[in-house]
């Protein structure tokens, strides 16, 4: 197993002084953002996360290896390259046997922070329940990760584009608690609110890491999700995001572009009809997830 896992410098060096790690994705780097705006943003989350005390992990398939912590010119590499596959969990074993490069979804981010020991993961937005999902059985592998995997994922909701209910209906089934920080509704990614409630309001970072320990000190396997809303200068109006979303999924259904091509398009599309604006919104909650991230990291840590 070690074989397959290389640290770098920096989170080898925390692992041996016992620092809080927290684990990024790269898919939001290499899928998620534009040029050169997703390695700025990188940069700047991973050093928001050493700013509150932790260290930052980002997580990536390179060369053969699952990379935990990326190097300046390795995430610039992931930035740019067009050569990047979207690693989920069933791609994981196929680009390290053929040493492509995989940027990791949440679902791999996931799999491979616990193969590293990591508990705290910080990203955008989890995956769902597709709408529709009833008839094309379009669901997330991050939800079926999220009940086995035992990493706590610090998000803004999940993303607008899903069907909200059936993704928290689906969390449920599989026992996944879902915890609202400062608030009692689910955020849903663009916005604040949603019309649905999340399972546990927690007001302080220790509040949630006290809950994360005591639910694997039990041995109640499976993850956490914890959502933390965008701040509100950054928000986006919940019926102007509406009606895009609409016309985005509308026009998706007309190319039929349907399973893990569908997000990538929607969330294009969506920029192109906010004019940019939802890329803005985008950056400015991943840099709130991580300042989060980072305090529950050094309180799990205590």
């Amino acid at each position: 197993m070690k074989s397959y896992i290389v640290l770098s410098e920096e989170v080898k060096q925390a692992q041996e002084q016992g620092k809080p790690i927290v684990a990024l994705e790269s898919t939001i780097i290499s899928h998620g953002m534009p040029y050169p705006q997703n390695v700025k943003t990188a940069r700047e989350v991973e050093q928001i996360i050493r700013d509150n005390g932790a260290v930052p992990a980002t997580i990536a398939i390179l060369d053969g290896k699952i990379k935990i912590g990326l190097s300046d010119e390795e995430l610039e590499m992931f930035g740019q390259s067009k050569e990047v596959a979207k690693a989920s969990r069933r791609d994981i074993p196929y680009l390290i046997a053929t040493k492509q490069k995989g940027a990791t979804t949440v679902a791999a981010t996931m799999i491979c922070a616990d193969l590293a020991g990591i508990r705290i993961f910080v990203t955008g937005g989890i995956g769902g329940v597709h709408r529709g999902a009833e008839t094309t059985m379009d669901i997330s592998a991050d939800l079926e990760e999220l009940a086995n995997t035992n990493v706590a994922v610090v998000c803004a909701g999940a993303k607008s584009i899903l069907d909200l209910g059936l993704t928290m209906e689906y969390l449920e089934t599989k026992g996944v608690p879902v915890i609202g920080y400062q608030t009692e509704r689910l955020p849903a990614f663009y916005t604040r609110t949603s019309e649905y409630f999340v399972n546990f309001r927690a007001d302080k970072a220790e509040e949630i890491a006290a809950t994360l320990k005591t639910k694997w000190d039990l041995n109640l396997k499976g993850g956490v999700v914890i959502t933390n809303p965008i701040p509100e200068e950054y928000a986006m109006d919940e019926k102007v995001i509406t009606d895009v979303i609409e016309k985005a999924l509308k026009e998706a259904e007309e190319n039929h572009i349907t399973g893990k091509d569908s997000t990538p398009f929607l969330l294009a599309k969506v920029k192109e009809l906010t004019g940019g604006k939802s890329l803005e919104t985008n950056i400015e909650l991943v840099k709130n997830n991580a300042r989060l991230g980072a305090e529950i990291a050094v309180s799990f840590n205590q």
